[in-house]
Order: structure tokens, then sequence, then C-alpha cells
């Protein structure tokens, strides 16, 4: 009886060597970051959003997780964050910077910022603990708070999204919807959702100031906040022509490399150093 072969479909399945190859590579994400966890190098680089009629003026930043080598080297979320998203482990992410994010509001009275968050962790008892412990300790930190939540995540579970976003915006916390425009929102939910801050896609911003397809998309995508009276942003804006070309259109603001890198060392951090010395 002739041996079988390996089964390798188009997919790069789990028997194919594209398959076992995600598959170690996953497994070694998750250990180095499950460590970092554990070790607690985990850290928040944080990245201003401006306005767009004055860029000189940020009008909130947005909290990133990373994750610190013992060699200094900082990882980005894009590098394990989809390896780890639907494990245990990402709630345990998701808390982390949930706490840091409130730790630097009630250490910093002057800042608003945005953290991330999956539907999946509003199901975690952890993080919700992690959230009402911090709000109920300081109540100026709720209304400087904003939990960012992308459009595929909220389709995950809308209606425990719903029922989470209606209970916590009494406690003067804000929402913004991430990555608008890459899922596919039902238009259903979409209009009980309630958002406070809707962030165009980074794709859509790419070269707009070149590209009448992406206008004419950003150009609906902004209707759309309009109507439901939501602060628009948008995301990854590079360069001077496209920051001119969002302005035209009527974005209310801006996100990306032109404005700011993420850094783990924000202009705060380094007053607070200056002050202790």
């Amino acid at each position: 009886m002739p041996l079988s072969k390996p089964r390798i479909d188009a997919y790069g399945g789990h028997d194919s060597p594209l398959g076992v190859a995600i598959s170690k590579g996953d497994a070694e994400i998750m250990a180095m970051v499950g460590e970092a966890v554990r070790t607690r190098r985990l850290r928040l680089a944080y990245q201003p959003i401006v306005t767009s009629r004055d860029p000189s003026k940020v009008a909130f930043y947005e909290g990133l997780i990373r994750v610190e080598e013992p060699n200094g080297r900082i990882i980005p979320a894009s590098d394990f964050m989809g390896a780890v998203e639907g494990q245990e482990l990402g709630r345990e992410i998701d808390c982390a910077a949930l706490e840091y994010g409130l730790t630097t509001l009630a250490k910093h009275p002057h800042l608003r910022i945005a953290v991330n968050m999956s539907a999946r962790s509003i199901g975690y008892s952890r993080w919700m603990t992690t959230l009402k412990r911090g709000l109920d300790r300081d109540p100026t930190v709720g209304e400087r708070l904003i939990l960012e939540i992308t459009e595929s995540s909220a389709m995950l579970v809308p209606e425990l999204v719903l029922n989470f976003m209606d209970e916590v915006q009494r406690k003067g916390v804000a929402f913004a919807l991430d990555d608008f425009g890459a899922g596919f929102t039902a238009i259903r939910y979409f209009k009980d959702f309630l958002f406070d801050i809707l962030k165009i896609d980074g794709q859509f911003i790419r070269g707009i100031d070149r590209d009448p397809d992406n206008q004419a998309v950003t150009r609906a995508l902004l209707a759309i906040g309009r109507h439901f009276e939501m602060f628009t942003v948008a995301e990854n804006v590079e360069t001077p022509e496209e920051a001119a070309c969002l302005r035209t259109l009527g974005v209310d603001c801006q996100q990306g490399y032109l404005y700011g890198a993420p850094t783990v060392k924000p202009q705060w951090t380094q007053t607070d150093m200056r002050k202790a010395g």
C-alpha cells in the first residue's frame, strides 16, 4: 500500500509546509508575548492626534501597546496581535493597555488618551474590574478616556458592545470606531452604536491628494460621521499634501507619522524626569 502524501492545500492549512511554518511562528510569538506579560515588559507608545485646522494642537493621544525585549528593542502590536487576539493572552494584553492608560490619565489630568480594546474583553472579568476600579478611583478619568474598538471587532458581538457602550458612556467615557471602512459594519447596528469618534481607515488616506477614488470614499465616510454627529479622524497621514486635502474635505483631526510616530517616551514623561531631578 503506497504511503499517503502530506495534504497541501492552496490556503496553507496546518498540514501544508506553509501552514506548519505559520503555526510554529505563531507559537513562538505567543511564547515571547506571554513572557513579556509575565515579566511586565509591556509599554504604551503614545501617538498624537492633532486638529486639522491647527496641527500644533493635540486633541488627544492614542496609547498603542508594545512589547519591550530584554535588550530594549520595542516590538509593535502589529507583530504579535494577530497571533494572540483570539487567545486569553490577547485579553491580558488588553488589561495591561487599559491599566497603563488609566494610570497615565490619573497622573496627568491635562491628558486625554485613547486605548484599544477588543469586544472579547467585555466578557473578561479582569478587564472589566480594571476599568471599574480606574473610573471609581478618579471621577475625572472617565471624561478623558476614549476606548477604541475596530469595526470588525464590534461586529463580533454587536448587542454586547451596544449594551457595554450604553453603560460606560454614562460615566463620561467616549468611544471611537477604529479602521472605519475596512470592515463590514451592518447599518442596522451602526444607527444604534452612537460612537463619539469615527476613525477613517488609512487605506483611504494614503495618496488621497492624487486619488479621486479615495477622495470620493472619504467624502462618503465623512458624510456618515457628520450625520451621526461623530468627531472624525483620518488615520495614517504621512505627507503635507495628504493633510491639506483632508483639511479641504473637512476632517476634524489627523493622525500619522507626519505629526509624530508612537513613542514610549512622550513629552510629559520627560517633563516628569526634569521635575524629579
